[in-house]
């Protein structure tokens, strides 16, 4: 299969399994006939990395939620300029471990900022580039709380009651672009979940069927 490429951002709270999902949704994207290039938000470039070391492992430094939605942009600008854009341009799909919208959820419905500012941002930062397709891991607090078993970053560290706020801006978010953000049940096991991750990608891009 050849053609356009296509983006792909897969979303959740911490715990939803979105790492645990890359690899087999872009396992089967392969089987399929396409070139697909994965990456990570922030990171997959050395200023990404750089920038992800400060947002998510260097506690000393102290941000404040303007801050840290302007570092994730930067990150993310990068990234665009130097993996997501060109690999479109040729051709590839692109399969990302967040995007814009988890600055949206994160920073703004859970940190207070207004999340269309953050929009307005991202559009500057991304040249406007959206995702075809955003995969959201739904899952409940118990059930992400169960899945975290190594130590926690700067962002997970911060409480059920964050975490909370940031289901419900997923939720949210969902609700309001709807043809965009597919929501996922999460809650199943590893096989599971990949096999309903299939199924919307299908729905969202019919010629993969």
């Amino acid at each position: 299969m050849t053609g356009a490429g296509r983006f792909i951002v897969l979303e959740g709270i911490d715990g939803a399994g979105k790492s645990s999902q890359i690899d087999p949704l872009t396992g089967w994207l392969r089987s399929r006939g396409l070139s697909v290039r994965t990456c990570r938000d922030p990171g997959a470039t050395a200023a990404g990395d750089a920038i992800r070391a400060i947002l998510l492992d260097r506690r000393e430094i102290q941000l404040v939620p303007t801050s840290e939605m302007l570092l994730y942009q930067a990150a993310r600008a990068q990234l665009v300029h130097e993996v997501i854009g060109p690999a479109l341009a040729r051709g590839e799909w692109v399969v990302s471990d967040r995007y814009l919208l988890a600055n949206i959820v994160y920073q703004g419905h859970a940190g207070g900022l207004d999340p269309d500012l953050i929009r307005r941002v991202g559009d500057v930062a991304t040249g406007g580039l959206a995702p075809d397709l955003v995969l959201l891991l739904d899952v409940d607090l118990g059930t992400a709380t169960r899945r975290l078993a190594r130590p926690l970053d700067r962002l997970e560290s911060r409480g059920d009651e964050y975490r909370g706020r940031l289901r419900d801006g997923y939720l949210a978010e969902a609700a309001r672009d709807p043809a965009r953000i597919a929501v996922v049940d999460a809650t199943a096991g590893p096989d599971t979940v990949a096999e309903r991750v299939r199924t919307a990608v299908c729905d969202h891009f019919p010629e993969l069927r």
